[in-house]
């Protein structure tokens, strides 16, 4: 068998596996490019459970997927075994109600949401669309709650929300996480420009040292997440932790959202990324154990081993 043959294999063996698949760059909880954090947010919005593909750590894949769906560019979403399109045609489909009817999922909530946009931030905007004719300030905010002003050509299926003579248009699920928002302009060291509060982003992650990780074991206040894989906590456990993997995943995330959780790693290091992916899924007291086991084995208990 030829090595564009095997490729094929295994592509088709993930696509035959798994009824939603996106090749991307980077994973679900770290994206490493805007197209594909866009289309991830997208999905996040939608799905609880669907299979990434992260092209970077395969050459072979990054490769072999373009020729397959003779698509050139990633990410590329597939569903069913065929491929629905990249980040603008997901994004589109997604403001259109398309996606929602691919999944079988009710129709989207398109009620505007109630924004407010400064005197000086709506003349700002009006002066940037004087030279822009068809083009609309568009709002994109990701399961991250990360908020990106762009200037694009207004399709028409879009939801639009009108605050001080200024039209903002959304996607479903940014207009969702929109409700409250104000923006604003403002100047820094680093420059000027569009500002946004958004009262509907769940609290940031709160970094946790292990002192007050101890505090909150000892009172029972506390869900610890042990994201290490199995041959490290083996090496160094920590009891009564839940383990986070690709099994428990799914019920872990259907916890009560209010349920205080800890993230713990090696460093503290990878538990950041998996605490801010709880907190995109909605959580509201996320923390992250700072110095992680090895922070933990060096001040609170000498018995775990350090490694």
């Amino acid at each position: 068998m030829s090595s564009t043959e095997s490729v094929r294999q295994r592509i088709e063996t993930m696509l035959a596996r798994h009824p939603v698949v996106l090749f991307m760059k980077g994973t679900r909880q770290a994206p490493s490019c805007g197209f594909s954090a866009a289309t991830v947010g997208v999905l996040d919005g939608l799905l609880d459970d669907y299979v990434t593909v992260d092209v970077l750590a395969d050459e072979a894949i990054r490769q072999g997927i373009k020729e397959y769906g003779n698509w050139p560019t990633i990410p590329q979403l597939y569903v069913g075994g065929e491929l629905v399109g990249g980040a603008d045609i997901v994004q589109g489909m997604a403001a259109s109600g398309e996606l929602h009817k691919l999944f079988n999922l009710p129709e989207p909530d398109r009620t505007p949401p109630e924004i407010t946009i400064s005197d000086e931030a709506a003349k700002q905007i009006r002066n940037a669309l004087a030279d822009a004719e068809g083009m609309g300030l568009f709002l994109a905010i990701d399961g991250r709650f990360q908020p990106q002003f762009q200037l694009r050509e207004i399709q028409g299926n879009e939801i639009l929300a009108r605050a001080n003579g200024i039209d903002v248009l959304f996607d479903p699920a940014s207009a969702q996480r929109a409700r409250g928002a104000h923006i604003g302009w403002t100047e820094t060291a680093q420059g000027e420009g569009l500002s946004i509060d958004l009262p509907a982003a769940p609290p940031k992650v709160h970094g946790l040292d292990v002192h007050g990780l101890r505090k909150l074991l000892d009172e029972g206040r506390i869900t610890v997440i042990d994201i290490r894989p199995a041959d490290e906590r083996a090496r160094a456990p920590f009891a009564k932790a839940e383990v986070l993997d690709a099994s428990s995943h799914e019920r872990l995330l259907k916890l009560p959202k209010e349920t205080p959780l800890a993230f713990l790693c090696h460093h503290g290091i990878s538990s950041q990324r998996a605490a801010e992916h709880f907190r995109e899924q909605g959580f509201r007291a996320v923390h992250n154990v700072q110095g992680g086991i090895d922070a933990w084995s060096r001040e609170i208990d000498p018995g775990v081993p350090l490694y």
